[in-house]
């Protein structure tokens, strides 16, 4: 009702400023009230970017139906990963956060589009670039900047810093480049053994696709035919190091040889969201894995002891803010079909800046984990059994 009334107020005022006149009675504001938010289009159909096949007779729609209700929660998700990432670079650069930190800024219409095309109880893995992830699986602000400064209230319980976090159904935020596209298959396997019609999200970067433990579960995968998604986020470059100077090929939907794969637009999170929605389908239905490229794009280096500038140009990376950036593609996409105002949308950035403050000021004065609680959590029992010489941390105490 908040949210409404200032709303209301916007108008109000501007419609004031417009006529010369000043509306005063509650009639008027009933009036204006019910014509601003009856004004809304409810749904629209929107042209999506073919997707490129490969061993599939027929892929994803072209077209995408999003409501409004969908369009202002896939751009506040967006937003909320735009910020938090922002300020983990703040917080980093005053040494609050250490360690390793890789920054998502720039690929949220993958995150977002991905868990708009499954269900929560589908299962998730990705490589350590996973704050968004983290997010769209369960997890608040304040948990995953807890973890990245390293306090009791972390989703890790300040342990697993920025590689390491896990939510229901999400296994991480892996450090080893590739490893956990095995792993996810395991998962798979899981879900195919229990029969419960669920499926594993096996995510990796351009760069861990040439690992060859990637084209082992190939293999496995296709032989085994496990209900499993492998996506190759492709934001262009690896560590330092561009695509094209690191593969032969970079055609990574067809990586998977006998796997039928796809490339999608990953900066349109309506193309992200039907090519999943058609991918998981697939799966469901027995024929076993499939592969999506997403073509997208981080804005910041490869971690936060690369510039990223180094070996790709800030016009670039500007060229892509202006023309491809996924929270402004949606945005414009409302509000010229009239399904939100840019008030709206001005208030929710709002509200997303000051839970992104309250969630760096928690993650800045929270306690640390105390030092007896080091080497707990290893072990699903937790404190482990007392096997001697097996738990020489039983005896640390913290003297903070």
């Amino acid at each position: 009702m908040r949210k409404m009334m200032s709303l209301i107020s916007v108008v109000l005022k501007g419609s004031a400023a417009r006529n010369g006149a000043e509306l005063v009675s509650e009639g008027s504001r009933v009036m204006v009230s019910a014509r601003t938010y009856a004004d809304f289009t409810p749904q629209a159909t929107f042209d999506i970017k073919k997707c490129d096949l490969h061993k599939l007779e027929e892929g994803p729609p072209e077209k995408a139906v999003l409501t409004r209700e969908e369009g202002l929660e896939y751009y506040r998700t967006m937003q909320v990963m735009r910020r938090m990432e922002l300020k983990a670079d703040q917080l980093y650069k005053q040494k609050i956060i250490r360690g390793f930190c890789h920054l998502y800024d720039g690929q949220e219409a993958c995150a977002v589009g991905i868990e708009a095309g499954i269900n929560r109880t589908d299962h998730l893995i990705t490589a350590y670039r996973a704050h968004g992830y983290t997010l769209t699986r369960g997890g608040t602000v304040r948990e995953i900047m807890a973890e990245l400064t390293g306090r009791r209230g972390g989703i890790a319980k300040g342990k697993g810093g920025s590689m390491h976090m896990y939510a229901k159904n999400f296994y991480g935020g892996n450090g080893i480049v590739g490893a956990q596209v095995p792993l996810g298959a395991g998962v798979a396997l899981a879900c195919k053994y229990k029969g419960k019609n669920e499926l594993c999200v096996c995510l990796y970067g351009d760069g861990a696709a040439n690992q060859g433990q990637i084209f082992e579960t190939y293999n496995m995968a296709s032989l085994w035919k496990l209900p499993c998604i492998f996506i190759c986020e492709n934001n262009k470059y690896g560590m330092g190091t561009s695509v094209e100077r690191a593969a032969a090929s970079t055609d990574y939907y067809k990586r998977g040889d006998f796997i039928p794969g796809l490339r999608v637009d990953g900066m349109d999170v309506l193309c992200v969201r039907e090519a999943t929605k058609f991918a998981a389908e697939h799966c469901r239905s027995g024929k076993g894995p499939i592969l999506m490229e997403l073509q997208t794009y981080r804005y910041h280096g490869h971690s936060m002891s690369d510039p990223g500038i180094s070996y790709r140009t800030r016009e670039e990376i500007q060229e892509v803010r202006s023309k491809s950036d996924p929270i402004s593609m949606l945005k414009d996409r409302m509000i010229s079909n009239n399904m939100a105002s840019v008030e709206e949308l001005k208030e929710i950035d709002v509200e997303v800046r000051k839970e992104i403050e309250d969630a760096a000021q928690f993650a800045t004065t929270d306690p640390e984990p105390p030092l007896e609680d080091l080497c707990n959590h290893i072990f699903y029992n937790n404190p482990p059994i007392d096997v001697r010489g097996t738990n020489p941390w039983a005896k640390l105490k913290s003297v903070s």
